[in-house]
């Protein structure tokens, strides 16, 4: 491609996505029974209890669009950037709320460099 980048529309390696993939339906099946961690880290933000139940729908859209996206061009890209857009606003939200203690570090900045590596390595070359 003369040195240039492109943008992608099916994964290049398809392993990051996978990663994502798994992580993301991880996390959202953790949070049908959130642990207490989970349970301080949306009270420290101060998500309303009756809205979590989005950030399931959410997380489970985006590891079935990463998923689908390993087959049908686009879906996959489009689901990385949302990833990597979700996790933005959560660490937005962690910071405005300066909820910045081990939640933010581990759980939300992991996902977002973990989302933004498979938008990298599999859309972005």
């Amino acid at each position: 491609m003369n040195g240039q980048s492109a943008i992608l529309l099916v994964p290049a390696l398809g392993w990051p996505s996978v990663l994502l993939a798994v992580g993301l339906a991880g996390d959202a099946l953790v949070s049908l029974r959130p642990p207490a961690f989970v349970r301080r880290c949306l009270h420290g933000v101060g998500l309303p209890r009756d809205w979590w139940w989005v950030l399931i729908v959410v997380k489970l859209l985006a590891a079935a669009g990463l998923v689908v996206g390993l087959w049908v061009p686009g879906v996959g890209a489009a689901a990385a950037l949302g990833a990597v857009v979700y996790f933005c606003c959560a660490a937005t939200a962690h910071v405005r709320a300066r909820f910045c203690g081990r939640e933010l570090w581990l759980n939300c900045l992991g996902m977002l460099g973990l989302s933004a590596f498979a938008l990298v390595a599999d859309y972005l070359v």
